[in-house]
């Protein structure tokens, strides 16, 4: 009997509990990643230590607390959902496996527990539709980093992002479809994760300029890892889909911090000109998320939806991310056993993946 292959879903991770403990030693990990505070380190270590774990966690701790389940993290169980159903799904000659970049189950938990089950080739799923080197990239980094010390490397192929996939595409506005049922809005807000602007001038071919303030241009080789135009392709797809005029729908980005700039617009800036408009029914989304989140859920469904209130509309929807939906799980394993049907796999051999760390 041929060994199975296995498959490791990596999301972005979650603190263990709401206790301000738990968060901060989770947020400790989390903005040590020079990948995600891009700075020399002695600046991080100075940002880390003495501005933000002394006083972020336990107003983190708080806004956790407001989405937290019976069950735990919305984040961690929408993600195991989701392992569940691929492996059902895949059937057994595969293995699925769920590693957190941050927190737990840790990365290296899921490769060991892959090994251990006689896998003897692996595929690492990030679930981010569109590439930054802060999700995406880490990911891919903390896997390579990890497998180079093992003696015997196991062939390893590292997916990269599905932006544009046909049937992620489906799977979002099929559950927009379920999610909406008789609601009209006037307005679509797809609200994206925000990224400082510098991280996706690092990641632009030399020469491209773009100032990111209007619509993206048509991704080619010169902004083939550009998040923003990612996020405005798949935007584009499923309006397309829902056969949405451009006066429809809005593009947006949250979840901002510091001084430095991120990509325009902000979700919490445009939702202000939306109300000027006297718009009053919008319905929000956001595609950079496949499982629901403290960014969508707290930041969004509650916080969002309180300004919009304040601002005088009259009603809210927040659309659920894909979760486990069945056509999203159908998206996943099509990607496991044709990775051509994503837009990119990255370096498919973990020695190839080892020697691009340099």
């Amino acid at each position: 009997m041929a060994a199975p292959t296995g498959v490791l879903l990596i999301n972005i991770g979650t603190p263990d509990s709401t206790k301000v403990g738990d968060v901060r030693r989770y947020l400790r990990e989390f903005l040590s990643d020079p990948r995600i505070v891009d700075i020399n380190p002695v600046g991080r270590f100075f940002l880390l230590n003495c501005i933000i774990l002394p006083f972020r966690p336990k107003r983190s701790a708080e806004a956790y607390s407001q989405i937290w389940t019976e069950q735990g993290s919305p984040l961690l169980l929408e993600t195991q959902k989701q392992a569940i159903d691929l492996q059902t799904e895949l059937g057994n000659d595969y293995v699925v496996e769920l590693g957190m970049r941050y927190g737990s189950p840790s990365i290296e938990t899921g490769i060991h527990n892959l090994q251990n089950s006689g896998c003897h080739r692996i595929i690492v799923l990030p679930l981010f539709p569109q590439y930054s080197a802060a999700a995406t990239g880490s990911a891919a980094e903390k896997v390579m980093n990890l497998v180079q010390k093992e003696w015997n490397i196991p062939p390893i192929e590292i997916l990269g992002d599905f932006y544009n996939h046909p049937l992620f595409i489906e799977s979002v506005v099929e559950k927009m479809r379920e999610e909406l049922g008789q609601y009209k809005p006037e307005l679509f807000l797809f609200s994206y994760h925000g990224i400082p602007e510098r991280h996706m001038e690092k990641s632009d071919a030399p020469g491209f300029e773009c100032d990111r303030q209007g619509p993206c241009p048509s991704i080619g080789p010169n902004n083939r890892f550009c998040y923003r135009a990612q996020c405005y392709e798949t935007t584009r797809l499923i309006a397309e889909k829902l056969q949405l005029t451009k006066d429809q729908y809005e593009i947006s980005f949250q979840s901002r911090l510091g001084r430095t700039p991120w990509i325009h617009p902000y979700t919490d800036i445009l939702i202000e000109e939306i109300a000027k408009r006297g718009i009053k029914r919008i319905a929000v989304l956001s595609p950079s998320f496949v499982a629901d989140c403290l960014e969508t859920l707290e930041e969004i469904q509650i916080h969002l939806q309180e300004q919009w209130k304040e601002l005088g509309g009259e009603n809210f929807q927040y659309l659920d991310c894909v979760n486990n939906h069945p056509l999203f799980i159908q998206a996943l394993a099509q990607m496991v056993r044709d990775p051509q049907t994503q837009s990119q796999a990255l370096p498919s051999s973990t020695m190839e993946a080892v020697a691009s760390l340099g």
